[in-house]
């Protein structure tokens, strides 16, 4: 991964990373991977689409995935976010179905969070790429140094920020979010993942995108607009 890669507004704080033997290794696994034939998603050109769209000073909040979606066609670089023309997968429909019983908004009939994402919404994944078919095939294998920097460089930041973490896999970035706890510089919003195998836990109900705005507003850094119709 060269630092060429990285947009001009993130590459300052994740120089060292990007640096680092770890990152260096991960650059060259992926390019040997791929030349072994294997598809990876997203493709080449959307894999940072997350800090294309959300310069480092644009960010207002973050919402943390696990790894992109695995299958082909679905993957472009936004975590949760689909491509047009995608069939909207269950983790998402689920994240619309709390977004219509939080806030009353229509669910969208399209996966595609760009808009949200143009608005300062950071939709990052822990892991960057993955292996056709294979969920979490590229977990460990450096991309978590890369983007535990890009949580750490928004949080060091001036700016009250909202870290929303859903899932065990999200709360472990909290360790890189300074200022814990109701009051403090941030809000932390943390639940069960919107999967169907956990949504029902405490995902439903928890209101993650009010609370969001409540916090934004208070802070002089303007709501959200969620509705992408």
């Amino acid at each position: 991964m060269a630092s060429e890669d990285i947009p001009a507004s993130w590459r300052t704080a994740l120089e060292p990373t990007l640096s680092s033997p770890e990152a260096r290794k991960l650059g060259g696994w992926l390019r040997a991977e791929e030349d072994a034939g294997k598809a990876v998603y997203p493709p080449r050109g959307q894999r940072l689409t997350a800090l294309t769209l959300t310069p480092l000073d644009a960010v207002r909040v973050v919402i943390l995935g696990q790894d992109p979606y695995h299958g082909p066609g679905q993957a472009h670089g936004l975590a949760f976010s689909v491509q047009d023309g995608v069939k909207v997968p269950p983790s998402l429909a689920n994240i619309f179905k709390e977004l219509e019983a939080d806030l009353g908004l229509a669910r969208s009939d399209h996966g595609n969070l760009t808009r949200w994402a143009e608005q300062g919404v950071l939709l990052l994944n822990n892991t960057l790429t993955v292996q056709a078919g294979q969920a979490g095939s590229h977990a460990g294998r450096g991309w978590d140094a890369i983007t535990d920097a890009c949580v750490a460089a928004v949080a060091d930041r001036g700016e009250p920020t909202v870290f929303i973490l859903w899932g065990s896999h999200a709360r472990k970035k909290a360790t890189r979010i300074k200022g814990l706890g109701a009051g403090d510089h941030h809000l932390v919003l943390t639940s069960p993942h919107p999967s169907p195998l956990s949504a029902h836990g405490g995902f439903f109900g928890s209101k993650p995108f009010s609370q969001t705005n409540a916090f934004l507003t208070a802070k002089g850094r303007g709501p959200i607009n969620w509705s992408l119709a």
